[in-house]
């Protein structure tokens, strides 16, 4: 089972990017994916959660109204679309395979995908 999560780089404030995690061993659309970050120095956050069940997401504070998430399931992909981000969204990005879907507490993850660097400056 491999994940890999792709489409970071540099953005101006205010703009919008797409992330992309795709998976071979596994069809991401069996199982709630999970997108988390970590910017240098501070602790791996939870930033996103998306069901196996249509329209159930969950959004940290951080992120609600600006992240959505989405699901191809031709591609076997996941995605996460970044609108308005703020320098604070400067982070390495990671999607993972939930044990679970929640919406209260960080769910256990199972796989990891490599990140991707998502830096937002002027």
């Amino acid at each position: 089972v491999q994940l890999q999560a792709s489409g970071g780089g540099l953005v101006q404030p205010g703009g919008s990017r797409r992330l992309s995690c795709v998976a071979s061993g596994i069809t991401l659309d069996y199982y709630a994916i999970g997108w988390f970050r970590q910017a240098p120095g501070k602790q791996r956050e939870w930033v996103s959660c998306v069901s196996t069940a249509p329209g159930s997401a969950y959004y940290s504070d951080s992120v609600k109204g600006r992240f959505t998430t989405s699901r191809d399931s031709a591609k076997n992909a996941v995605y996460l679309q970044m609108n308005n981000l703020k320098p604070e969204d400067t982070a390495v990005y990671y999607c993972a395979r939930l044990r679970y879907y929640s919406d209260v507490d960080p769910p256990p993850a199972d796989y990891w995908g490599r990140g991707t660097q998502v830096t937002v400056s002027s």
